[in-house]
């Protein structure tokens, strides 16, 4: 029940942010498209995100990471209606990962795979994807502590919004279900499930 509680109320936080950015947003016919083929994205981030570990409780483990990702758009816009878009590939490295809950922990990972889809759409400054990512992450302690393992693999899919502030430049706000578990590396593969929150700034070249 916490957790379904949990991402309803992140849900209805991305909905509203979403509706006031679309509402604030004037018209920019000169809006570059985020998902032309060929184009690169470089971006960096920073999440935070709640979740459970070993019991029921969302707010039982929080994780906070930075990031820097690099993209590269690798189709054409396909599709019609509101599915158009386009396909973008990169990888992501991420210098900074601190579990704070249960027990404070830091460490380092790689996300080699990141597949985003870029809408063919925007009202105004607001450009809205969706994204699959996966990878790993290697910390000085176990995580969770105990029989565990301090190198457990991630996985994540959600989806945000780009608000350009400048011709190829944007802010990128986003919302992600964040898992993280060892695969059996350790004695023990309790898992980590929970909503991750995400702020980060574009360049796109």
């Amino acid at each position: 029940m916490n957790a379904i509680a949990g991402v309803g109320a992140a849900g209805q936080m991305i909905s509203l942010t979403l509706l006031l950015l679309t509402c604030a947003a004037p018209a920019q016919e000169n809006l570059p498209p985020v998902g032309q083929n060929g184009n690169w994205d470089f971006s960096i981030w920073i999440s935070g995100a709640t979740g459970e570990e070993t019991r029921n409780s969302f707010t039982q483990a929080q994780i906070w990471t930075t990031s820097v990702f690099i993209g590269k758009v690798i189709t054409s816009e396909i599709g019609s209606g509101w599915r158009r878009g386009s396909l973008e590939y990169g990888f992501e490295l991420v210098p900074v990962f601190v579990q704070s809950k249960i027990k404070t922990v830091y460490g380092g990972g790689l996300n080699p795979v990141v597949f985003r889809w870029n809408s063919g759409h925007h009202i105004g400054r607001v450009v809205p994807y969706i994204e699959l990512a996966g990878g790993g992450v290697a910390t000085t302690s176990n995580v969770p502590p105990g029989d565990t393992s301090s190198f457990n693999f991630t996985a994540s899919g959600g989806g945000g919004i780009h608000i350009f502030n400048k011709h190829r430049q944007s802010w990128d706000v986003g919302c992600r279900w964040l898992h993280v578990s060892n695969a059996n590396l350790g004695v023990r593969n309790p898992e980590f499930n929970g909503v991750q929150i995400t702020l980060g700034y574009h360049w796109f070249k």
